[in-house]
């Protein structure tokens, strides 16, 4: 990812990308696995390997979702945050949150204006949030609500933390609401990634 292209956003004391991540390389150059079948998704969470998609195998979806990647990914230890960023931590998220006005209001203010299901948010912080869905341990995605609104229902992003041996830390949106959840999920989940500055 050329430094250039990534879009950029101060919210408080800390420098945020304004867009999800789209690299298919770990910071040294390696690849980062990119599935499509259930059976190779369910097998990288079930063997702790790194792993990436896009939402329904689509890769235009990419080029403004962002992919999805599972934990294994977010916390290999070659880097999957371009040089000079690293993937937020659930603490960092928390400062994120308490600037934008705590877990009640956040949510509204880093939903983008489009994408959503109405009504969506009003972007005011410029975070620029999108609702990217997620992909189970399973392979399954989840996040389909129907034919014309498959995707604009929720968003999940991982943190860099851990909550115990099998899952890690999350936030997630919904359409309908201003609030920010905080959930664990199964490291084997793919969500949305979202850096911050080193």
């Amino acid at each position: 990812m050329n430094r250039k292209e990534i879009k950029q956003v101060v919210i408080g004391t800390q420098q945020w990308m304004a867009a999800n991540l789209n690299v298919r390389t770990f910071r040294n150059g390696d690849p980062v696995r990119l599935v499509i079948s259930k059976e190779e998704w369910a097998a990288a969470a079930e063997q702790g390997l790194p792993a990436c998609c896009f939402f329904e195998h689509m890769q235009w979806i990419g080029r403004r979702f962002g992919k999805l990647y599972n934990w294994y990914a977010v916390n290999d230890p070659r880097g999957l945050a371009p040089e000079g960023w690293h993937i937020a931590s659930d603490r960092e998220w928390e400062l994120l949150v308490e600037a934008l006005g705590g877990r009640e209001l956040a949510g509204n203010r880093l939903k983008s204006k489009k994408e959503w299901e109405e009504p969506g948010g009003t972007n005011q912080s410029r975070f620029s949030a999108l609702p990217g869905c997620c992909r189970d341990r399973n392979g399954d995605f989840r996040g389909i609500e129907d034919d014309q609104h498959w995707w604009k229902s929720w968003g999940y992003w991982w943190t860099s933390t851990p909550n115990d041996i099998e899952t890690a830390w999350c936030r997630n949106l919904h359409s309908s609401g201003s609030f920010i959840y905080r959930d664990a999920f199964y490291k084997g989940y793919g969500f949305s990634v979202r850096c911050i500055k080193d």
